[in-house]
């Protein structure tokens, strides 16, 4: 049984060249989307075009690094004339390391900044004008669990995904009465490359092919956060809830940190 046709012709994608971001690039274009692959890594996003030719739709690769913001307002100008204004944007591109205590630095913590909310900033700053004009549009930016609460490791990384969370709750109180809609992407943890330097277990770890399949079913419907896995995510959002030092402690005796 074929699969039912998605509702946008051209998206733009990045972060589009490994981990979530490359598969989701690959299942978009497989089902018929054009995808405007944006990443910093030219050879990879050419390789990513060269296999969607043998596809329903196809991927275009428009090298950018999201933290030049005039390159940024640059690109979305080259796709707009080529390929026309993306009916939906996935802001996913970022980057993990970790940030203990023990080693913490503050540069470490800026260039996470930097590129996870700044670079997701400058990709708003371009394409909200023009979404606001046309009074329509879909924007959707990848955070993460790590958001609700802090974990071990991720001091950076967490507040970087944490402000995107509040960062999308705001525009979306603000374009309310707008028909443009904001959906933040929540994942727990998935098996990429950044998660693989985690030093901790990773409960309910997923594939980026199952990801995906939650990514682009949470963008076809209305929910506002699209978070995975379910029980992953029960879970953390039942923790948000405890007061701070039983949490503390809880994280601490399930990822071994109280030994």
């Amino acid at each position: 049984m074929s699969r039912p046709a998605l509702p946008w012709r051209c998206v733009w994608l990045t972060g589009a060249s490994q981990g979530i971001g490359l598969a989701l690039a690959e299942a978009l274009a497989q089902q018929g989307v054009t995808v405007c692959a944006s990443a910093r890594n030219e050879e990879a996003l050419q390789a990513l075009a060269r296999r969607s030719r043998l596809w329903s739709g196809k991927v275009v690769a428009y090298p950018l690094d999201i933290t030049d913001s005039s390159a940024v307002a640059q690109t979305l100008v080259r796709i707009e004339a080529e390929q026309g204004l993306p009916q939906l944007v996935i802001f996913n591109a970022g980057s993990h390391h970790p940030t203990p205590a023990t080693h913490f630095k503050s540069d470490e913590v800026r260039q996470l900044l930097e590129l996870n909310v700044m670079g997701t900033c400058h990709c708003l700053e371009a394409v909200l004008p023009r979404y606001i004009q046309h009074n329509t549009g879909h924007i959707a930016v990848v955070a993460s669990l790590a958001g609700y609460r802090g974990l071990p490791s991720a001091a950076g990384y967490g507040a970087s995904k944490a402000a995107l969370n509040n960062l999308l709750e705001a525009l979306a109180i603000d374009l309310y009465r707008t028909n443009i809609k904001l959906q933040v992407i929540n994942p727990g943890f998935v098996r990429t490359p950044l998660t693989d330097r985690n030093p901790f277990p990773m409960p309910f770890l997923l594939e980026p092919e199952q990801a995906v399949a939650a990514i682009i079913a949470g963008l076809q419907s209305h929910r506002a956060e699209i978070r995975f896995p379910r029980r992953f995510a029960l879970i953390m959002g039942l923790l948000r809830l405890l007061p701070a030092r039983l949490y503390r402690y809880l994280m601490a005796r399930a990822t071994g940190y109280d030994r």
